[in-house]
């Protein structure tokens, strides 16, 4: 039996939840006063980043495996910022700190301004109804 190839390993995972999070970021800006979509938005971000950190520690596991050390503590280190920004944008959401969301937006929005979304992108709108998702969690 060969081996099981998976096409959709968490890099790629990684890529398009950053995309997602930069076009929410975009949306959110368009914001002028909060509604459901702001909550729905900012929720999103918030738990996109949450995903994004869950990605870290199985991506560096196999440089682990091979003893590069330095390489899986300097990955993590440059992406220590997604967990951190996360609860932020968890916390202030669910206090409806406006200020500190849109804070937040901005220096999420900095750590990401060299993320690309193509044009013709197939995103969609995912933050559809995450505000309800993020009322679940614990």
């Amino acid at each position: 039996m060969g081996r099981v190839i998976n096409p959709d390993n968490v890099g790629k995972e990684r890529t398009r939840l950053t995309r997602a999070i930069v076009l929410a970021i975009r949306e959110l800006m368009n914001q002028t006063e909060p509604s459901n979509q702001t909550r729905d938005l900012a929720a999103f971000i918030s738990l996109a980043l949450t995903a994004v950190d869950d990605t870290i520690d199985i991506s560096v596991t196999a440089w682990e495996k091979r003893g590069y050390w330095l390489k899986a503590d300097r990955f993590r280190l440059e992406w220590d910022w997604a967990r951190i920004m996360g609860e932020n944008m968890r916390k202030a959401l669910l206090v409806e700190d406006w200020a500190l969301v849109a804070a937040t937006t901005v220096r999420i929005a900095e750590k990401l301004s060299g993320v690309k979304v193509p044009q013709r992108h197939q995103l969609g709108t995912p933050w559809v109804g995450a505000w309800d998702k993020l009322k679940e969690r614990p």
